[in-house]
């Protein structure tokens, strides 16, 4: 009985084998007639079956959650294309691969160029944007990235809770991690969707024992191959675990009890524009089922076809469509985690790809073990002059899965993104008061370059357990009122600052933390002593860094950042 069933379950998967290579080949021999695939992009929404005054039936009640939680209106851009359009380009023969919300249209496949004529002149088609293949490269976010079994050189362990982190330990020790582990918060209830090539081995994988046996692996989907297994390429399977792995002794990811989407936008066999396309559709699912953070270790800058391959003043924030998508993502709530890619080294473009340029994209650049910028890390500025990466995390020798049981070390920062993503909804559970952009904010107020942030390091490497610290204290989440307290001058201060006041009612508790959540300083100024301005002074003796300023009068407690040279 137990052969048999054995064989049966053998079967099957052959027969799930082959039946997936028989749709990969159609595929292929789909994608040999160029160009076959294309972007339909409609004109409007206009008697859509959808309405702004019924989102559910677009968007899950974890969607709505998270904008409600962070006053995100539903607006238009969130409708679902109409499916009267759709129908009638289908009519057409054509084989839609993704719908877009976003941008408001369809990725089909179609090999009569006839019929995209005929869909190009239908009057609700804005435009079509045709995706041709050209020699296959090897590709650009992929290079450079290598692994290894030779240990590299790892934080020693201190304590039974050091070696619970097992190979792990240097990538979470570095960011100051473990504090807000130890704490409890490890990613429970928070969920991560990744989107990537491919993550093969996951299934068997005994890193990942634990996500699969508690029901954390939420679910998958394929942008590439509709319908098709996400079980296709390794990459994902790397970044996956720096993550969700969870062996202790063996490696701990970063956010080990955390859900996930397992996503792939990616073709791990070519590079053409209509990946940007996957990864915006890949992005919007994401958003639908309530995601809280995308981890994208992806990139754009080259294509097969170099004729679509992105200039460096693409790199600007507002022109490429991973990265239009990307900014939609983040306006919607989502932590959109990315990484910044790995031509550092290139002499013609060592910048930052798409969609790492956008503005509200967490941007993680590479280190090695000793916190210095890996040469491969590429660098900013953008196009328009804003500073990236923003973060360093490390990208070089760092930890990842094995296609056996056990880990290697590679190098990428294809890895420091998803380490940053997974200690980043660690701070996220612990504070879910906070936005999107205030997590990142106060990352980067507590990372080593943050009073002097460049286009190498960003703002540098980031320092949880502080930036839990300052979240508790209300850094970002309770700004100054403008009502109450309306300026602090000179801020950074040396001895001494002005606070200029309105409306204060009854006296005035002046209180300063650092960033351990200490109070350092405290004094009570009696309402006849002041008017309109408050002088602090005598505090030089303070050592230099970020504090936390608590104002508290009769009926309101007010808080702020101030910085001591």
């Amino acid at each position: 009985m137990v052969k048999l069933t054995m064989m049966t379950v053998g079967m099957q998967k052959r027969i799930a084998l082959v039946l997936f290579l028989l749709i990969a080949l159609s595929y292929q021999a789909f994608s040999q007639i160029a160009p076959n695939k294309y972007f339909i992009q409609f004109t409007d929404k206009n008697n859509s079956s959808y309405s702004l005054d019924h989102p559910e039936a677009f968007l899950t009640a974890r969607a709505l959650t998270r904008r409600q939680a962070h006053g995100i209106a539903v607006e238009e851009n969130d409708i679902p294309v109409n499916s009267t359009y759709v129908q009638e380009v289908i009519k057409y023969g054509a084989h839609v691969l993704t719908r877009s919300r976003w941008m408001n249209g369809v990725t089909i496949f179609s090999n009569d160029t006839a019929a995209i004529d005929s869909i190009e002149n239908l009057p609700f088609v804005k435009r079509t944007i045709s995706f041709k293949e050209g020699v296959h490269k090897q590709k650009v976010f992929f290079k450079n990235e290598t692994s290894h079994k030779r240990p590299p050189t790892h934080y020693k362990t201190t304590s039974v809770t050091e070696k619970e982190y097992g190979a792990a330990l240097t990538q979470i020790k570095q960011i100051d991690g473990i504090p807000l582990q130890q704490k409890g918060f490890r990613g429970q209830g928070m969920v991560i969707a990744i989107l990537d090539a491919g993550y093969t081995d996951v299934p068997t994988q005994a890193l990942f024992d634990s996500l699969r046996d508690e029901g954390r692996l939420l679910g998958t989907k394929n942008f590439v191959l509709p319908g098709g297994s996400v079980y296709v390429h390794y990459h994902g399977r790397m970044v996956l675990s720096c993550m969700a792995a969870d062996i202790p002794g063996e490696m701990i990811g970063t956010a080990p009890k955390a859900s996930y989407w397992l996503l792939v936008s990616e073709d791990a066999s070519s590079e053409n524009v209509i990946e940007e396309y996957n990864w915006v559709s890949a992005a919007e699912f994401a958003d639908s089922v309530g995601a809280d953070i995308i981890n994208s270790s992806l990139g754009y800058i080259d294509f097969d076809d170099s004729t679509y391959s992105h200039p460096y003043s693409d790199m600007d924030g507002k022109t490429n469509v991973s990265t239009l998508g990307a900014e939609i993502a983040a306006s919607k709530g989502i932590l959109v985690v990315n990484s910044a890619g790995n031509n550092g080294q290139s002499v013609t473009f060592p910048w930052i790809g798409a969609p790492a340029d956008g503005d509200s994209v967490f941007t993680i650049g590479a280190v090695d073990s000793s916190g210095m910028r890996a040469v491969f890390s590429s660098v900013g500025p953008t196009y328009d002059g804003r500073i990236k990466p923003t973060v360093m995390a490390m990208g070089q020798d760092a930890t990842v899965a094995n296609a056996d049981s056990g880990v290697v070390f590679a190098n990428g920062t294809s890895f420091s993104s998803p380490i940053m993503a997974g200690m980043s909804a660690c701070l996220w559970q612990a504070h879910p008061q906070a936005s999107n952009m205030q997590i990142i904010q106060a990352l980067k107020e507590t990372a080593s370059y943050h009073s002097d942030p460049n286009n190498q390091m960003g703002w540098g490497i980031p320092d949880f357990a502080k930036a839990d610290s300052l979240l508790a204290l209300g850094l970002g989440i309770r700004p100054f009122s403008k009502r109450t307290l309306l300026q602090i001058y000179p801020n950074p201060f040396r001895s001494a600052f002005q606070i200029r006041l309105q409306g204060i009612r009854g006296d005035l508790n002046i209180q300063l933390y650092d960033l351990s959540g200490r109070m350092v300083y405290q004094k009570v100024y009696n309402k006849g002593s002041f008017s309109t301005s408050l002088r602090i002074k005598g505090l030089n003796w303070l050592n230099p860094g970020i504090y936390m300023l608590k104002a508290i009068d009769a009926q309101h407690v007010f808080y702020g950042k101030i910085v001591k040279e």
